[in-house]
């Protein structure tokens, strides 16, 4: 059987599958990672891992024979697979499996930002429905614009679900895709523009490094909503902090950040703020699909078959 390092704790069941058909070697249980490493390197055909662990070069240069990088997550930002490519190696991610709980928990972090359904719940628990009277009232989707940044597998999917709620999509991304029925703006700032919601759903790279600044949120106004449920990178979030503070944006749904598992403190004191730790596909349903698809990528590839999903 082929060899595989595990860099991470994994679902129960992926660990399962593997050992069913690799010979498995977990990193996160050596006493002396680099020394385990040096005596299994060189057998290490495969690696398992996620997008956000990667496989760091101080490992990398220790799997001499290494094929294949069968990542758990859609993205890969810990990964450079042009580095992969060129040493001959294969990176595989699991999309499409993850798409539907991530546009499900989007319009979730949507309704309730606008509808305030944490503070509303707080309210009730805390007694203030006998005491103080009935909730203020709060905002709705119904009628708005949302921008999407980002109009990929997901975004498709939020889309379709943001129209079931009667909102006008509009999206901006790298090239207009002709063939989808929504206005295409090149330029975020421009979109936020004519957006009451602005949701972003791009990877983290380079080029998206902090794209969305000052000038997205003044563009976005005050009567508007942003969403943030691709990468925390993409964000200025001292900006993001200093705009909902000010009330230069009426609030945020955030389900990424930049320094996971940390978020900027000032954000838990803000009102006109939802806060979701990096959930958006972790359902027991999705991740189960998740791992099961980063072992069918190893076992399609050791069968000498074309992998299920390759980046």
């Amino acid at each position: 059987m082929a060899d595989v390092l595990v860099i991470k704790p994994m679902l129960p069941s992926v660990i399962e599958a593997l050992e069913e058909n690799f010979t498995v070697h977990k990193l996160y249980e050596a006493d002396d990672p680099s020394a385990f490493l040096t005596s299994i390197g060189s057998r290490v055909r495969g690696v398992a891992t996620s997008g956000h662990t990667g496989v760091p070069p101080e490992i990398m240069h220790k799997l001499p024979n290494l094929e294949i990088v069968s990542s758990f997550g859609v993205g890969y930002d810990a990964i450079d697979p042009e580095d992969c490519r060129r040493r001959g190696i294969i990176v595989t991610n699991t999309p499409d499996v993850l798409t539907d709980a991530m546009a499900e928990i989007t319009l979730g972090l949507m309704i309730a930002l606008c509808r305030k359904i944490p503070q509303a719940d707080a309210y009730m628990r805390a007694g203030h429905w006998t005491a103080k009277g009935n909730y203020p009232l709060t905002s709705e989707l119904t009628g708005k614009t949302v921008g999407i940044f980002g109009l990929g597998r997901i975004g498709k999917e939020v889309a379709r679900r943001a129209q079931a709620f009667k909102m006008q999509v509009v999206y901006c991304g790298r090239n207009e895709q002709p063939y989808e029925p929504y206005p295409y703006f090149a330029d975020v700032v421009e979109m936020a523009k004519v957006s009451d919601w602005l949701i972003s759903i791009v990877p983290g790279s380079a080029a998206t490094d902090r794209i969305i600044g000052r000038r997205v949120f003044d563009a976005l106004g005050p009567d508007g909503y942003f969403v943030n449920v691709g990468r925390g990178s993409t964000v200025d979030e001292e900006e993001l902090v200093k705009v909902l503070t000010e009330g230069r944006i009426a609030g945020a749904a955030l389900d990424v950040f930049e320094d996971e598992p940390n978020a900027p403190e000032a954000l838990f004191a803000l009102d006109n703020v939802v806060l979701s730790p990096h959930q958006g596909s972790a359902t027991r349903k999705t991740r189960w699909a998740m791992g099961d698809l980063v072992v069918r990528n190893l076992k399609a590839h050791f069968a000498g078959l074309p992998v299920i999903t390759p980046v």
